[in-house]
């Protein structure tokens, strides 16, 4: 339910973003066909297409339109982004995504994983096209994806889990993929290299913003808006930052470790919710975000605004953090 209005409304987007759309479903087709659905599967869902956003706005900043190699650089960065979606669900037993039956729910876990491992294989081949300094980045963020996961899933259940590893784990699961995307899109767009820097330093700014308002969404929107299970984390145990800052306080804490640790009934999963609700953990989550929101149009400072929209897409990311706070709903 995340709105990304002020940069996906951009004029200057609208034919690159559908040269994406296009170049994803031709990247995903095999002689298998049933491979093909399954792999197209998520694409032909819709989605927020937040990174090859990113990449194909960075792009314009370099003189724009985008060519062929910031849109296949979109296009990479998106299918790392479907892939790593396709394995998440198979971990979490996920039954929707994106308000369809997930992959695994429909045709299996093995089924997902492959497919999954498919996503990336042709996003790495879609990489060593683009340049070796594009391969290894892109197979470098792969590695800071599963590094994330990891230390999240080794924490799970953990009352005790802190704030600095919460960070840590976002800033590789979710942040450095955004960072790729607009670093992608600068590099291929022929961005200078004090650009380049800014641009990916921007980039893992605002993914840290995404990932919290999301997990916030998870604590205080319903079925409906998410499109998935609202309170999704606390089922698989995965404590964000809203809960360790519940956690944390001396109003809810007692309440919360005896209900957390283990997994939850649904019922129990309501009372947890209505809990961090309550107690201005929420608000407390929201500063911290608002705190990257900040820093990400800081990094962005000194970036020259080239093309002919330059000045409208470099506004619309400077805003984006400030805007995704903004979309929380008002009942949180």
């Amino acid at each position: 339910m995340v709105s990304l209005a002020p940069l996906l409304s951009l004029p200057c987007l609208e034919d690159d973003l559908a040269r994406v759309e296009k170049a994803l479903l031709a990247n995903v087709k095999t002689g298998d066909p049933f491979l093909a659905e399954v792999a197209s599967h998520l694409i032909t869902a819709g989605g927020k297409r937040l990174r090859p956003a990113l990449a194909v706005a960075v792009g314009e900043l370099g003189g724009g339109p985008a060519d062929d190699d910031v849109i296949m650089g979109a296009v990479a960065v998106e299918l790392v982004h479907l892939g790593s979606l396709y394995h998440d669900d198979v971990m979490d037993e996920a039954r929707t995504r994106r308000n369809v039956d997930s992959v695994n729910a429909r045709w299996g876990n093995l089924v997902a994983i492959l497919a999954g491992d498919f996503l990336l294989a042709r996003a790495s081949e879609i990489a060593a096209s683009l340049g070796t300094e594009v391969a290894g980045l892109l197979a470098a963020t792969i590695g800071r994806l599963c590094e994330g996961q990891v230390r999240e899933l080794a924490q799970t259940f953990d009352v005790t889990r802190s704030e600095e590893s919460y960070l840590i784990s976002i800033a590789g699961k979710t942040a450095a993929l955004m960072a790729t995307a607009c670093r992608v899109g600068a590099i291929t767009a022929g961005i200078d290299r004090p650009g380049i820097e800014a641009l990916t330093a921007y980039g893992e700014q605002v993914g840290m913003v995404f990932q919290i308002v999301d997990d916030i969404l998870d604590v205080v929107a319903t079925d409906e808006e998410l499109g998935k299970p609202a309170g999704n984390d606390l089922v698989e145990g995965v404590y964000t930052l809203p809960v360790i800052r519940a956690l944390a306080s001396s109003q809810s804490s007692e309440e919360l470790r005896r209900l957390l640790g283990s997994p939850l009934e649904r019922d129990e999963v309501d009372v947890v919710r209505g809990i961090v609700r309550s107690n201005g953990a929420v608000g407390a989550a929201i500063d911290v975000a608002r705190r990257y929101a900040g820093e990400s149009a800081a990094a962005l400072e000194g970036v020259p605004a080239g093309g002919e929209g330059g000045e409208a897409v470099m506004a619309a990311l400077a805003s984006l953090g400030d805007h995704l706070i903004e979309n929380i709903p008002r009942h949180a």
